[in-house]
């Protein structure tokens, strides 16, 4: 008896390593199938896990008390486990080095507790090669079994998509891949568990790396175009977004929009990619070219900011600005690698301590990471200027009036920035300065 069929007759059990907004979601939907162990080594995350909250919005508190996930922050848990997933973060380090500490480090954890027969398929985003030249060796290492004779290795990049209700683990084509083709079955079958939009079969693990870290390095430079057109149809005096529903209206233009480009896929998977393919003697010219754009957006936006006070006759230093929304996307708690926190170092640089108000956000995240305390929209008033940073749901509905209220009534002109472009510039005439990327 396979794998697989042990899992579907509940005689093996399958471990999640990682339990953030990838991992969490994975656990919970393979629950519902299998026999479910849900590992992190944060206790104090699976500590509001066990007591049916959910942390990352993701699937809801609901979902939480009912799954059958075993959620442990013992490592040992692992030996029980037939099949196991690593799903951990890949970040950079500061000068955008590739930083494998996490993924390291779950190897390690897994490598010290891998039972013979048992199938590994990483999902964390890493350049190609990696599963197999930094993972593989720490496992065999840590374990002393020998990976394709005591135990197998697979890849399956994750898709998901935080805040997002719509692409979800199930919805999306899942790629998977091993290192053989018994390896690249059972990990195809497994997945197909779950995923019922279906799996794309790879040819290689390094083909599926390949795949998943081109996906966000596409969207980071179709974003960059973006963002360079922004600043300079700002130059010439013509509204961006008016310009890209016009051009929108062709039918192979791809629709992007300006924007902040932060999370943990897009602003940080093309410094993966370029790192890679230094080692092979090849220096990137458009991946990171995009990736300069994007990261001078936050201080270009605060620097429009402060160009708007000076034209309304508004002293710069000690100015009242109150940023709305900081995390790095809409609806969606985490505020890790926002790029929100580059707009508010920036204005700290001009003598300007903005109030950050985001009632999504996860505020001890927030304070730990970057010592900010949010505050609420009560607080907004008396304001000399208002950036509306992030989309969330409770924003979208402001009508004129609502956003009004939060400046001080003294001023003639209200310096607005409505960054995402979220409210119709017509409305925001008389009275008003209003400015989006």
């Amino acid at each position: 008896m396979d794998v697989y069929e042990r899992l579907v007759d509940h005689k093996a059990k399958l471990a999640l390593v990682g339990l953030g907004y990838v991992g969490m979601p994975i656990a919970v939907a393979f629950a519902k199938q299998i026999d479910v162990i849900g590992f992190d080594f944060n206790k104090e995350k699976i500590a509001k896990y066990k007591s049916g909250i959910d942390p990352t919005n993701e699937v809801g508190d609901e979902a939480i008390k009912e799954t059958t996930v075993d959620f442990t922050a013992d490592p040992t848990r692992l030996r029980e486990a037939s099949f196991i997933i690593v799903a951990v973060p890949t970040p950079v380090n500061p000068d955008h080095t590739p930083d494998l500490t996490p993924v390291e480090g779950a190897s390690h954890f897994v490598g010290q507790n891998i039972q013979k027969g048992t199938v590994v398929v990483f999902e964390s985003t890493v350049y190609p090669g990696v599963t197999e030249e930094t993972c593989v060796p720490i496992i065999e290492k840590e374990s002393g079994l020998k990976c394709g004779v005591d135990w197998k290795i697979g890849y399956s990049p994750e898709r998901i998509n935080p805040g997002d209700k719509v692409h979800r683990l199930e919805t999306i084509t899942k790629i998977v891949s091993g290192m053989d083709q018994e390896t690249l079955d059972t990990v195809a079958k497994v997945y197909e568990l779950v995923v019922k939009a279906g799996v794309y079969r790879a040819e290689s693990i390094q083909v599926a790396e390949a795949a998943k870290v081109i996906e966000n390095s596409q969207r980071d430079i179709n974003i960059a175009f973006m963002n360079e057109l922004s600043i300079i149809f700002h130059k010439m005096g013509i509204d961006t977004k008016s310009v890209l529903e016009a051009a929108g209206t062709k039918w192979n233009f791809l629709k992007f929009q300006p924007g902040l480009v932060g999370g943990h896929c897009i602003g940080i998977d093309p410094y993966y990619l370029t790192y890679r393919a230094e080692q092979f003697g090849y220096h990137s010219q458009i991946i990171l070219s995009g990736r300069r754009i994007n990261d001078d957006m936050g201080k270009y936006v605060a620097e429009s900011l402060v160009k708007l006070l000076i034209r309304n006759d508004v002293p710069v230093k000690n100015a009242r600005v109150a940023i709305l929304g900081f995390t790095f996307k809409e609806n969606c708690p985490d505020t890790r690698n926002t790029k929100v926190i580059d707009i508010y170092n920036e204005l700290g640089e001009y003598g300007i301590t903005p109030i950050v108000v985001d009632p999504e956000a996860d505020a001890e995240e927030a304070k730990k990471l970057y010592g900010i305390t949010f505050k609420t929209l009560d607080d907004v008033k008396d304001m000399d200027a208002v950036l509306i940073a992030v989309k969330h749901r409770e924003f979208v509905d402001f009508k004129p009036e609502d956003i009004a209220k939060f400046y001080d009534p003294a001023h003639k002109t209200k310096v607005f920035i409505d960054l995402k472009g979220m409210y119709n510039k017509d409305s925001y005439q008389d009275g008003w300065d209003y400015w989006r990327l």
